[in-house]
């Protein structure tokens, strides 16, 4: 599998994380002040191939959100949406010059 169709899979799973990670931290921020509510987190790790990541929500084991960690996430979470978004857009931009110059 070459680069360029490796990348769709890829940048689309970051997408997708990215936005699991925003989710659940935009949770955790609503019941910051809900008794003994135990965070959302997201886990990550290495997708085979084609590769990319693959993402799943889990609860902490203890109680109680950091607002600080969370705003953290949130950017953090952000950054890698538009990181990935930029892939796929440049991925698009190369796949139409090469069309172009073929053509």
């Amino acid at each position: 599998m070459g680069i360029m169709s490796s990348l769709l899979p890829i940048a689309s799973s970051g997408l997708q994380a990215a936005q699991l990670r925003l989710h659940g931290s935009a949770h955790n921020v609503a019941n910051l002040n809900t008794p003994n509510f135990r965070r959302q987190q997201v886990d990550q790790q290495a997708a085979p191939p084609p590769g990319g990541v693959q993402a799943q929500s889990s609860q902490a084991q203890h109680p109680g959100v950091a607002l600080e960690a969370e705003a953290v996430e949130q950017i953090a979470a952000a950054y890698a949406f538009k990181a990935n978004a930029l892939v796929l857009r440049t991925a698009d931009d190369m796949a139409g010059a090469l069309l172009d110059t073929r053509a």
